[in-house]
């Protein structure tokens, strides 16, 4: 590098190089600036000089000095190298792999580029260029271990398992008999079982377990040693070996679930579906009260047996499991045993047992059978218990009733209002559960975790000030906006998202949809600097895991709500364009195509303006200007222009930007079926009929007894039978296709559209929601037929469920089902004075919910005439009590409580 220049200035050169690699920024400019005194054009120095100011976030002018040096010397292949690094930082791969490239051209053994370039492939996931250049670099420098190890992570990556083997056995055929030395014991055992793994993964089981006995000296991990030890003899079928070191594993960690599931396969006692014979659970049973006694300090050992055990004999180890925790007053109780209410007749046992230790607490102060008297606090817990309970089975008013009676006991325990403000969201009144959460709150301020909570519930009742406000309190200089992005909150971006669109403001709710995309690509993005960490420091299993991981990254629930989230708002928008988009096309549209895209032109570049311009005020005014000892600019967090999301409204195309999402959904959540109910609605809109046609065979493959399902197979026919007649080839071409796949759907043989709802009607007339369904495409096929449609609906009958007699009713309908089908009434079938009916008659059923106004709800006028006129002088009015738009006082909640007696 920089060879054309005299000794003197080649030495300063030497020097920016240096100064770029060990961040002295400033130094390295002042030499080149010195060289180009002298030489103005010198390709290489310019390019230099470039790379220096991009790291200090002069991007612009280190752009155009780069551009220019590579201008001036194009068969530099530093000039390009560098190129690629500025393309790098900027995340614009691609482009910066055409650049290694050209640089390669120019200098084909050039390791620093190939070792850059095998980095991008990496990321990018091009496998064989990938293997290409970790075996070009191993070939030119075969003595560095990181190049072995590279070339058989490229071969098994690219699915070639087998050469990753003989890869790495040619390299172990390298060492001396005494190799590691101390310091590099661990990664070499680290390589070594990387190797076994492989080893396993290519089937070669009998092989693998071999070659760990052989090595078992140089292997650090004990405890990774054991594991891979009992996975090679339980697939090689040695189940007696694998039980020995199951037990031994359990002796180093009893409380991990894991090691017991394997024990029970070792001895022929595992189901997939979790169903066992009664000779099965009679040797599970005596399994874990031998392994009681090993390990009596094991939570783990006691909470399994209660999946397999049934009758007297669950009850009776649900009994022993359950009273210590009452007792030391655990309050993650309920989670623990969460599960077991979807076993069949456990919830029964459970709560006819609870039932008894609470009944056994209040008479005698201590438990059935027990002489020792319970400390006070136990029969708290157990009313905390069976409130949880009864908030499960949906029985609201006694899981209240336990709640109140509980803090009653012991009103200092902040779980009793927190669970209390959980039991009141899922019995609809979102705004006293977000008074309550605050209550909580307010008692322990230092909580962060009591404080997203509350926040939790104030987005839940759409209280978006407050919970910005409440949640600032734990953010860096109440700076909530930037601080909560950059911890990547995903849950409270979420959450605020579907608050935004639920109040119809789809510019903020966009704006949070698409802050959550952008984390996940961050997260795409971060992997990049472990492809060299990883092979250096040879943790080659967890790299390849993590490798694993990010191709199924956008797989995570908190993705698939986002892009969803998204899409539902671009759906909104291309149904009812925004305002201040309408009023735009509207002075847009007396122009020509050509004209209008030079104005969006202008308006883009005078929006870039502003940015910088107010980047630079904010800069000016936080003082924030100044340059580092490095020479890097420290900026003041960027200015958001658009707080509101008003520009993201301003689409061309929603339905566009809504299909970017869509593919990422279909790619790696198309085992959902909101995936595909999106993709219809998306499809239908944007006339692509045998997309759409493709969703609906997707929701009838996954779930076709589903109300969804059958609304999108006869929405899509009914559209499809009232088209035009096809005119050209592809039309036709779609039309038979559709006629060709029409019989195949199991639904609509030999049956008209009207005959399919019916029959669907039919054969699930007991559910709500199949019946709500079918009524809205009854109206849909048979638009005459609305008060028909509306009297299906009306016609329903909320079945009741008993739980052990006159403990109380469980319905059957949900809460959000029954405020679906009012919606349903008001807005697609347009009946209010039904949609009215409806409301009263869910108000019975729902007696807590705002949306109904239910009697016990917060919206509902609690107090008689003389209670109103006594309220201002015991401090607390209606209006205090009721609003959802301010926190209660401290001391107050009463007025909350109050409205659930």
């Amino acid at each position: 590098m920089g060879a054309s220049l005299p000794p003197k200035e080649a030495n300063l050169f030497k020097l920016i190089v240096k100064s770029y690699e060990t961040k002295q920024y400033k130094k390295g400019l002042k030499a080149a600036d010195a060289i180009l005194k002298k030489f103005p054009d010198h390709g290489e120095t310019l390019s230099m000089k470039g790379l220096t100011l991009n790291c200090m976030d002069r991007k612009a002018e280190a752009y155009e000095l780069v551009r220019r040096g590579l201008k001036n010397d194009l068969k530099s292949h530093v000039c390009w190298h560098v190129y690629g690094l500025l393309y790098r930082s900027d995340r614009e791969y691609r482009e910066a792999i055409k650049c290694y490239r050209n640089a390669l051209k120019i200098d084909p053994d050039n390791i620093e580029i190939l070792r850059d370039l095998s980095l991008l492939q990496a990321q990018m996931r091009d496998l064989a260029g990938f293997v290409e250049t970790r075996q070009q670099l191993l070939t030119l420098k075969p003595n560095h271990r990181m190049n072995w190890i590279g070339f058989a992570v490229a071969h098994h990556l690219n699915s070639s398992g087998s050469k990753a083997i003989e890869i790495l056995e040619a390299y172990e055929g390298t060492l001396e008999d005494d190799y590691p030395p101390d310091n590099e014991r661990c990664e070499h055992g680290e390589m070594l079982l990387y190797k076994i793994s492989l080893l396993e993964e290519c089937g070669f089981a009998e092989r693998a377990l071999e070659e760990l006995y052989k090595k078992e000296s140089k292997i650090v991990d004990k405890l990774a040693y054991k594991e891979q030890q009992v996975s090679l003899l339980v697939k090689l079928g040695r189940l007696e070996e694998g039980e020995k070191i199951y037990r031994t594993l359990l002796a180093m960690i009893p409380d991990n679930y894991r090691y017991y599931d394997g024990l029970q396969k070792c001895l022929g006692l595992h189901s997939e579906n979790g169903q066992h014979s009664s000779d099965e659970v009679s040797q599970l049973d005596d399994l874990y009260k031998s392994l009681r006694k090993q390990y009596n300090w094991s939570s783990a050992v006691k909470r399994i047996p209660l999946d397999f055990l049934h009758g007297e004999k669950f009850r009776e180890a649900a009994d022993s499991y359950i009273r210590p925790l009452l007792i030391k007053g655990v309050p993650s109780l309920f989670s623990d045993l969460s599960p077991l209410y979807d076993l069949p007749g456990k919830a029964d046992i459970l709560e006819k047992m609870i039932l008894e230790l609470e009944e056994s607490i209040r008479t005698t102060g201590g438990f059935p059978g027990s002489a020792p008297k319970e400390p006070p606090s136990t029969l708290m817990w157990t009313l905390f218990l069976l409130a949880q309970h009864y908030d499960r089975r949906g029985q609201h008013d006694l899981a209240l009733t336990k709640i109140d009676e509980a803090i009653e006991h012991t009103p200092t325990v902040i779980d009793l209002y927190t669970v209390k403000g959980r039991i009141l969201k899922h019995a609809g009144d979102l705004r006293a559960a977000a008074a309550l959460a605050d209550e909580a709150r307010s008692m322990d301020l230092a909580d962060r975790y009591i404080n997203s909570e509350c926040v939790k519930r104030m987005l839940q009742a759409d209280q978006v000030g407050l919970a910005e406000k409440t949640a600032v309190l734990f953010t860096k200089d109440g700076d909530q906006h930037n601080n909560l992005h950059d911890m990547q909150c995903m849950w409270y971006e979420l959450a605020s998202g579907e608050s935004y669109f639920r109040q119809g403001d789809l510019g903020r709710a966009l704006k949070k949809f698409l802050a959550v995309e952008k984390h996940y690509a961050d997260m795409t993005e971060d992997q990049f600097d472990f492809h060299s960490y990883c092979l250096r420091k040879m943790t080659l299993r967890a790299y390849v895991e993590m490798l694993k991981f990010q191709d199924r990254l956008h797989s995570h629930p908190y993705f698939h709500k986002a892009a969803a989230g998204a899409i539902r708002c671009y759906i909104k928008l291309y149904d009812s364009p925004s305002k201040s988009a309408t009023s735009d096309d509207g002075e847009l549209s007396g122009l020509l195509p050509s004209q209008k895209k030079k104005l969006r032109q202008k308006q883009r570049k005078a929006e870039a303006r502003a940015k910088k311009e107010a980047e630079e005020k904010n800069e000016e005014e936080s003082g924030a200007a100044g340059v580092s000892k490095t020479g890097k600019r420290q900026h003041a967090k960027p200015v958001d222009l658009d707080p509101h999301g008003e520009k993201l409204l301003q689409i061309e195309d929603p339905l566009v930007e809504g299909t970017k999402y869509l593919k990422l959904l279909l790619n790696n959540s198309s085992k959902l079926l909101e995936t595909h109910l999106l993709s219809f609605e998306l499809n239908m809109r944007k006339q692509r009929t045998l997309l759409a046609f493709q969703a609906v065979k997707q929701l009838l493959k996954l779930d076709p007894e589903c109300p969804d399902s059958h609304r999108c197979l006869i929405r899509f026919f009914h559209r499809v039978n009232h088209l035009a007649a096809p005119t050209t080839d592809s039309e036709k071409l779609i039309w038979s296709v559709l006629e060709a796949e029409r019989p195949s759907l199991s639904q609509l043989h030999e049956k008209s559209l009207i005959e399919a709802n019916r029959s669907f009607l039919e054969k699930h007339k007991d559910s709500l929601m199949h019946r709500a369904a079918a009524a809205e495409m009854l109206f849909v096929l048979e638009p005459e037929k609305k008060l028909e449609a509306v009297n299906l609906i009306e016609e329903s009958t909320n079945n009741l469920v008993s739980t052990n007699g006159a403990l109380g009713p469980v319905k059957e309908w949900k809460l959000k089902d029954c405020i679906a089908v009012h919606k349903l009434l008001e807005t697609v079938l347009a009946d209010l004075d039904a949609a009215s009916r409806w409301k009263t008659r869910c108000a019975e059923y729902f007696p807590f919910s705002t949306y109904f106004s239910g009697h016990r709800s917060s919206v509902f006028p609690q107090t008689t005439d003389q209670e109103s006129r006594d309220a201002p002088e015991n401090g607390v009015n209606d209006q205090e009590a009721n609003s959802g738009d301010s926190h209660p006082p401290n001391g107050k909640l009463e007025a909350f409580k109050d409205l659930h007696i």
